[in-house]
């Protein structure tokens, strides 16, 4: 089933996704778009990634921050697109 109609996105991406570690919708934007159109997927993408089962919202729960989400190997920004980017 599409996530994402803007990009074409699927849960079953967003879930291989998730398996490989993102654990944020933003984590998820980075990795396929999803989400940085019109953001109406993103309530969804939230739904499929739940809540738990990631080590590092574990360690934000916690309150955990600082050097060991730094080494997180999943980005936690989303790329500008090119009507984001700053004018030269």
């Amino acid at each position: 089933m599409y996530v994402c109609s803007c990009f074409g996105i699927t849960d079953k991406q967003v879930k291989e996704h998730a398996e490989a570690g993102a654990c944020t919708p933003r984590q998820i934007a980075s990795a396929t778009k999803a989400g940085t159109d019109c953001g109406s997927c993103v309530r969804a993408i939230q739904g499929i990634l739940g809540r738990g089962g990631c080590p590092r919202r574990q360690l934000l729960d916690q309150g955990r921050t600082g050097a060991v989400l730094a080494a997180d190997p999943v980005p936690d920004v989303v790329a500008a697109g090119p009507e984001l980017a700053p004018a030269a």
